[in-house]
């Protein structure tokens, strides 16, 4: 058995390349059985935590997750064409305290507190590197695992929305076709500024984007990212905008600001990047508690998609508190990341409270 303090984990002074090259193996860990059954966009699964776009940069970073511990694991996102990944730094360790949305900036900081500036810009293999990884790693996971791939358009020069929408659904389709339980649609990304990465600010194009993906994928589970809308209206015409198509929505994919030093020089030429982690909790939670009070007084002959959280998750409590406010399941990505075992930790003490 591996020495769990030994542990490998995502290497933020390395390249996204180096990390994407450099996968570990999967472990042989005793991962405790959580009490109570569970259910992730009506397929069962054994736990509520799963593991959002980001961590999963191929095959191997999904099974390595789902041996310690996650049930959940979405592929990091993928395009119908390769793109390169922003040059160093990618996550950038920031100070803050707990954020709303309103901040102007925030610093950088020495020791990573929990939180970091994330700065990749949705990169992706080449769609037959990707489908074929995709394929595998279905055939390796375990049968009780599910894969979700989360898929994004890449806009070029003089695409129409009803071009950006046909390639959503070709990605969804491929990852489909490749073997995934899931497809998921990032519709937002607060470091690119092209409508790609902004569809969840933009009701009326995020209708016309998921009924297509919705035509290509048939009756697959799909969900839809979404960022940090601090405007119950906003978010009001948004769900409008999705419910007949979504399975489920995932929240929070960040918080956007810019970031300093400790001098207060703006870092990546002053543009915003997403700040996740701790910092992102209670807005995270507040927006979950949105959304679930809009879905709850929709008409009853609307569809009602389940909701997944993300953003600051990083203990039992928090895990309990998300599921209780209207989560059907969890999400960390920053927590696993600095702390690989973070999973069973949580999961032995889930047990705990059961008991």
């Amino acid at each position: 058995m591996q020495n769990p303090a030994s542990l490998p984990r995502y290497d933020r002074l390395q390249t996204y390349q180096w990390n994407y090259e450099h996968a570990p193996e999967p472990c042989e860990l005793e991962i405790p059985a959580v009490p109570g059954n569970w259910s992730f966009c009506g397929l069962p699964v054994p736990s509520p935590l799963g593991i959002p776009a980001g961590p999963l940069l191929n095959g191997k970073w999904v099974l390595y997750y789902a041996s310690l511990g996650f049930d959940v694991l979405t592929y990091k996102t993928v395009r119908s064409s390769a793109r390169e990944c922003y040059p160093l730094p990618n996550l950038q360790p920031v100070t803050a305290a707990s954020m709303t949305g309103q901040e102007s900036q925030v610093t950088l900081t020495d020791q990573m507190q929990g939180s970091w500036a994330v700065s990749f810009g949705m990169p992706s293999a080449a769609p037959e590197i990707w489908r074929d990884d995709i394929t595998r790693t279905r055939e390796l996971l375990p049968a009780e695992k599910i894969l979700s791939v989360s898929v994004v358009g890449s806009l070029q020069p003089g695409w129409s929305l009803e071009d950006l929408a046909e390639d959503y659904a070709l990605c969804a389709r491929w990852a489909l076709e490749s073997g995934a339980d899931c497809i998921e649609t990032n519709f937002s990304c607060p470091n690119v500024c092209t409508r790609d990465g902004q569809l969840y600010q933009q009701p009326e194009a995020a209708t016309l984007v998921a009924s297509r993906v919705r035509e290509a994928i048939g009756d697959t589970p799909y969900l839809i990212k979404i960022g940090h809308l601090t405007q119950e209206q906003t978010a009001l015409e948004f769900l409008q905008a999705v419910a007949p198509f979504a399975t489920a929505i995932v929240m929070t994919n960040s918080v956007a600001t810019t970031v300093t030093d400790a001098q207060g020089t703006p870092l990546f030429n002053g543009e915003q990047r997403g700040i996740c982690g701790a910092v992102t909790r209670e807005a995270s939670l507040h927006q979950l508690k949105c959304f679930a009070r809009l879905i709850a007084d929709l008409p009853q002959n609307v569809k009602r998609p389940e909701l997944v959280s993300c953003g600051g998750i990083s203990t039992a409590e928090d895990v309990r508190e998300f599921l209780n406010a209207g989560a059907q399941a969890t999400h960390l990505a920053t927590a696993a990341m600095i702390d690989p075992l973070i999973a069973r930790q949580i999961r032995a003490e889930l047990v705990q409270k059961a008991s």
